[in-house]
């Protein structure tokens, strides 16, 4: 009774897998990733569908203001000196290309007052008493702003994949005017189309999600080699919304992996199965997805999502031959 007792002790069977469980997470530390939710190391190996943010992700993350495209009558150094006042104390990526841009050029910045910051669509402030709004098409639409004197350079740049806002200013009767296309450039990930590729081949459902244009986003998938025919692109999607497109995606039983690397995706990277954060040099908003993330990848290469993965695959694997065989050798030895 004594022997069969001590035989069937359960030491075997508690430490199957969490000896695993250490010796998988320990080789993700060596190739750059950390695992900070074992759960999602044990519920990576069923994901079957990989959801990324765009900017910062699949993109370098580090816009360039490429083109200002003032209407007529308004001079492009005073459309810099305006915008780069609004955006002086944002830490958004293409607010950092507008000061970079403006220092470039030793432009004086002016000082904006009443400076509010409107989630997904831009900011708006006074500067030397005119009301200013800088942001997305969408919310220009949204303000009434008549933007047909600039529709062709609106839709040159967004053909060209870049992401587009306009400057708008407001009168004394409160209606808006147009007074610039600022269009912005990010090229892509160097590794992306081929870490994309790796994964397409893996038998991976994959997905872009975007707050750009259609037009825009269709553009860059093209360059990374996604398929926007297919719906592999999931463009003007406000930061709020991520989380019901994670959501959308889950349904049919689907395993869905929300890949990003900012504020803006922390809600979707909570409420996908696994979230993975992508870590920049920059931090600040990376830090918040890595808080919200089970997996941080500590280099912005989007290779280390196949390899994430394939540890996930390997640690489960080596889970079940441990119970295995802390079952086989239990039953013989009682």
């Amino acid at each position: 009774a004594v022997a069969v007792l001590v035989i069937a002790c359960p030491c075997a069977l508690g430490l199957a897998t969490p000896a695993a469980i250490m010796a998988g997470t320990g080789v993700a530390a060596r190739h750059g990733i950390l695992i900070k939710d074992a759960q999602a190391l044990e519920i990576a190996h069923r994901v079957d569908t990989l959801a990324f943010d765009k900017t910062g992700t699949l993109t370098e993350g580090q816009p360039r203001l490429a083109l200002i495209e003032a209407v007529a009558g308004v001079d492009e150094l005073a459309v810099l000196r305006a915008a780069a006042a609004l955006q002086a104390q944002s830490a958004h990526p293409l607010a950092r290309a507008v000061l970079d841009a403006a220092r470039e050029r030793g432009i004086e910045m002016a000082v904006a007052q009443d400076v509010q910051a409107v989630p997904g669509r831009g900011s708006q402030g006074t500067v030397q008493g005119t009301r200013l709004a800088l942001g997305s098409l969408r919310w220009m639409n949204e303000l009434g702003v008549p933007v047909e004197t600039l529709a062709p350079a609106v839709a040159g740049a967004q053909a060209r994949g870049d992401t587009v806002s306009l400057l708008a200013c407001q009168g004394p009767s409160g209606a808006w005017s147009p007074m610039a296309l600022l269009a912005f450039v990010d090229d892509p990930n160097p590794g992306a189309q081929a870490a994309l590729a790796l994964l397409r081949a893996q038998g991976l459902r994959l997905f872009m999600v975007s707050g750009d244009n259609a037009s825009a986003a269709r553009a860059m998938a093209a360059r990374l080699g996604l398929r926007a025919a297919e719906g592999e692109v999931i463009a003007e999607v406000l930061p709020g919304d991520k989380a019901a497109v994670i959501a959308q995606l889950k349904q049919g039983g689907h395993v869905v992996s929300m890949i990003g690397d900012g504020v803006n995706d922390a809600p979707a990277l909570a409420a996908a199965d696994v979230g993975m954060a992508m870590s920049h040099a920059q931090g600040g908003s990376a830090d918040v997805a890595m808080h919200a993330a089970g997996i941080t990848l500590m280099r912005g290469d989007p290779a280390l999502v196949a390899a994430a993965l394939d540890i996930s695959r390997r640690t489960v694997r080596k889970i079940r031959q441990n119970l295995f065989w802390a079952f086989a050798y239990n039953a013989a030895g009682i």
